[in-house]
């Protein structure tokens, strides 16, 4: 096992070769403890150099609507009628504070990722 930090984009590519050529090892054996190791050297080369932003309150409804199988006549409970629903998920009305409580209970989102700021469509 010959590991060293990953400090270049060569580097990264030669660690995400090597996890592919022992991705499969089995667990006990040293190539397993390189594959750990080389897993976390990648996440955090990957954290640092292509970082992934949350999406912003809508899309994250939207996402998790797409999980639930959910459709928009299933939030009218939850935000308000027909054209309330259509209004907030295609960003032309903001989300409340009764809203964003009522979605965090009923989609399982945090209340910080609700309450961030997004584009309205005008």
């Amino acid at each position: 096992m010959n590991i060293k930090p990953i400090k270049t984009e060569k580097d990264y590519q030669a660690a995400l070769n090597r996890l592919e050529e022992i991705f499969d090892a089995p667990e006990g054996t040293p190539e397993s403890d390189e594959l750990y190791v080389l897993g976390i050297l990648i996440d955090e080369y990957e954290k640092e150099h292509y970082p992934i932003e949350s999406p912003d309150p809508i899309e994250a409804i939207k996402i998790r609507m797409e999980e639930l199988n959910l459709r928009q006549t299933d939030l009218v409970p939850t935000i308000g009628g027909k054209s309330r629903v259509s209004e907030v998920l295609n960003r032309k009305r903001r989300l409340t504070i009764q809203m964003i409580r009522k979605l965090k209970d009923r989609l399982n989102l945090s209340a910080e990722l609700l309450i961030r700021d997004y584009e309205l469509m005008r």
